[in-house]
């Protein structure tokens, strides 16, 4: 990781982000009917529902990050026989609330997830937690949770005001940027106000910041003309 693939995220408060989003999310949940809870949404099998249920289940993960108990996480992942990695938790964390009033999942959601907040605000930035991969960066991990929770207020449906958009499109690319960076992508990429430019393997695309951003966390539509082996590479953040 360079500091110039951190250097967009410098002048960007990650806690101010993580808690925007999820006052986003809070207010579009609270708003729902029974019906709006049943939508399908981008997630593939997910009801909206499911994504609270999921939101909520790993707040499990957050908080053994949070209290240096990974030990005792994985122990519990054990313990209850769930497969599949974190896919398979996160199907197991739906499931487990889906017979659950769905007022009870959103309180718990709501009050897990103000404790990480504030807990991750606590600690600052460049305090480090442990994760799954190892001791990492508060910040740095903020920004992951930044990420995920724009794409699934996006997955719900959960509205974006024309005022905020443009800068909300700019803080999730330079998140990608930081990310695909992090992780050694061999992706060439170039950015300007209006496209990215990016090229992997002799192919080339332009997206607007928009595609871009949706490229990294594996939410263009499957008839999006961009190139399999692009898509690929972009993709870091889901």
């Amino acid at each position: 990781m360079s500091s110039q693939t951190a250097a967009p995220l410098a002048d960007l408060d990650p806690f101010e982000i993580f808690d925007a989003e999820a006052a986003r999310l809070e207010h579009f949940f609270s708003s729902l009917d029974a019906e709006g809870w049943k939508r399908p949404s981008r997630c593939a099998g997910w009801s909206v529902r499911d994504v609270l249920g999921h939101l909520a289940g790993e707040e499990l993960y957050n908080h053994a990050c949070l209290d240096g108990d990974l030990e005792g996480f994985f122990a519990m992942v054990e313990r209850e026989g769930i497969g599949g990695g974190f896919d398979g938790f996160n199907e197991w964390c739906v499931r487990q609330r889906r017979d659950v009033p769905v007022d009870e999942v959103l309180q718990e959601w709501s009050e897990k997830n103000a404790e990480t907040r504030r807990r991750m605000r606590d600690l600052g930035r460049n305090a480090t937690l442990q994760t799954s991969t190892g001791p990492y960066p508060v910040g740095w991990q903020t920004f992951h949770y930044d990420s995920e929770y724009a794409t699934h207020a996006d997955d719900v449906g959960a509205p974006v005001s024309d005022e905020e958009a443009e800068a909300r499109t700019l803080w999730r690319l330079n998140v990608g940027l930081f990310v695909l960076g992090e992780q050694g992508s061999k992706a060439q990429i170039e950015t300007s106000a209006e496209q990215v430019r990016v090229s992997v393997g002799g192919k080339e695309a332009r997206l607007s910041p928009a595609e871009f951003v949706e490229a990294t966390v594996g939410r263009l539509p499957d008839d999006h003309p961009l190139a399999p082996r692009i898509r690929t590479a972009l993709r870091c953040l889901a």
